[in-house]
C-alpha cells in the first residue's frame, strides 16, 4: 500500500524532487519521523558547520561497467556524464592554493573517464598527501586497456579503495551481478601482485562493505577480521582495512526500499540508531564533493539530490575556501544514514 502511494507521487515530480519528497516526513503514516534538523538542534549541533576542508572528493563521471542494485549514483554503462579536462584543470588550480591534502576520485567507475590517467599524473606532481581512487575492481578486467591499472596505480602511489560487498560469491553477485565476485577476486590478486595490501608495502588497499539489504552494517572491526580470514584462506588475498558503510536511502537503494516495502522501517531504524558522537565526524565536515560538471556539494549524497553547497561560489572554477569554510552544511533526512550506530563515511565508521 505504501509502495503504491509513493510510486504514484513519484510520477508527478522530477527525479531530484522525487527523491527529496520521498525523504520528507509526510510519507510516514503517523508523521512521527523527526527531522534531522531537529535532531541536531537537540544536541546543539544545528546548523551543522564544517571544520577545516581537507578532502576534495571528485566524481569524474557516472559511467560504469556495472549496474549495482544499491548504487547511490545510479551509475551504469549508459550514463554519459563525464568530467572534462577543463574541469580537471580547475581542480588542479584549487590544489595549488588551498589546504586540501586528500584527493578522492570516484564515479561510476572513475577509470572509465578517458582523461583519468592524465589527471592522476598532473595531480601527483602537486604532492597530494593521500591520493585515492575508488575502484569497483571488475573494471580492471573489463577491457585490455584497463589491465595495467594495478601497475599504473602503484607507479603513482595511489591509495586504492575497492568495493566488495562480501567475501562470499552469492551475496556479492546478488548485489552487483553474476560473475562480479570472481572478477573482483582476480583483480584483488592482481593488485596484491604489484604490492598492494602487503605487509610493509606503502601501497594501500582497502575494501568497502555495505549491507545487501535493508539493515545496518555490523561492527566494522569484526567484519574486517572475518573478511581478512576468509579472503586469505580461500584466495591468498591481503588488504589493509575494511570500511563498513551504511546504505544511504537515495537513488537505487531508495527505490529498492520502496519496492520491497522496507522504506518506513529502514528510516525508523536509522533514527533509532542516531549517534550524537558521530555528528562531529561525518564526512561533510571536512570534505567538499565536486560533481562531474564541476559543481560543489557537501557530500556525494547531496550531489545525487542536487543539493549544492550553501555558498555564493558553487562551482570549482570559483572555489573560495574562506567562503566554503564559513557555510552551513545542507542537510535532509538521508543524513540519518551517516549518523546511525558507529556512523558512516567514505572512510568507514566515524564514532
Amino acid at each position: 500500500m505504501l509502495a503504491k502511494s509513493l510510486q504514484a507521487k513519484k510520477s508527478e515530480l522530477s527525479k531530484t524532487e522525487k527523491q527529496l519528497e520521498i525523504l520528507s516526513n509526510g510519507f510516514f503514516k503517523d508523521g512521527s519521523l523527526p527531522t534531522f534538523a531537529n535532531k541536531l538542534k537537540g544536541i546543539d549541533q544545528f546548523p551543522l558547520r564544517p571544520n577545516k576542508i581537507e578532502i576534495l572528493q571528485i566524481n569524474v563521471g557516472y559511467m560504469c561497467n556495472q549496474v549495482c542494485a544499491h548504487c547511490h549514483v545510479d551509475a551504469g554503462p549508459d550514463r554519459k556524464e563525464i568530467m572534462t579536462i577543463e574541469t580537471m584543470e580547475h581542480i588542479l588550480d584549487v590544489l595549488k592554493t588551498t589546504s586540501v591534502n586528500t584527493l578522492d576520485l570516484t564515479g561510476g567507475a572513475p577509470e572509465m573517464n578517458p582523461n583519468l590517467r592524465w589527471f592522476v599524473e598532473e595531480a601527483s606532481k602537486l604532492g597530494v598527501k593521500d591520493f585515492i581512487v575508488r575502484s569497483n575492481l571488475t573494471i580492471i578486467l573489463a577491457n585490455k586497456k584497463y589491465h595495467d591499472l594495478p601497475e599504473f596505480f602503484a607507479k603513482h602511489n595511489i591509495h586504492v579503495i575497492s568495493s566488495l560487498p562480501f567475501y562470499k560469491r552469492e551475496k556479492t553477485d546478488k548485489q552487483r551481478g553474476d560473475g562480479v565476485f570472481d572478477k573482483s577476486i582476480k583483480a584483488l590478486q592482481m593488485l596484491n601482485d604489484v604490492g598492494y595490501g602487503k605487509e610493509g608495502s606503502p601501497l594501500k588497499l582497502d575494501l568497502v562493505y555495505n549491507p545487501s539489504g535493508a539493515f545496518l552494517p555490523t561492527d566494522q572491526m569484526a567484519l574486517e577480521k572475518d573478511f581478512k580470514k576468509a579472503l586469505k584462506e580461500d584466495f591468498d588475498i591481503d588488504f589493509n582495512n575494511l570500511f563498513a558503510i551504511t546504505n544511504i536511502p537515495i537513488s537505487r537503494f531508495l527505490d529498492y526500499l520502496i519496492a520491497s516495502d522496507n522504506y518506513e522501517d529502514y528510516m525508523n531504524a536509522l533514527v533509532e540508531a542516531f549517534n550524537p558522537k558521530a555528528v562531529g565526524n561525518v564526512m561533510c565536515t571536512n570534505t567538499i564533493s565536486v560533481s562531474w560538471d564541476g559543481y560543489l556539494y557537501d557530500c556525494d549524497f547531496n550531489q545525487m539530490l542536487g543539493l549544492k553547497v550553501a555558498s555564493k561560489e558553487q562551482h570549482i572554477s570559483e572555489y573560495n575556501e574562506a567562503s566554503l569554510s564559513d557555510r552551513d552544511i545542507v542537510i535532509s533526512q538521508h543524513c540519518y544514514g551517516c549518523t546511525a550506530g558507529s556512523g558512516s563515511s567514505c572512510q568507514g565508521t566515524v564514532a
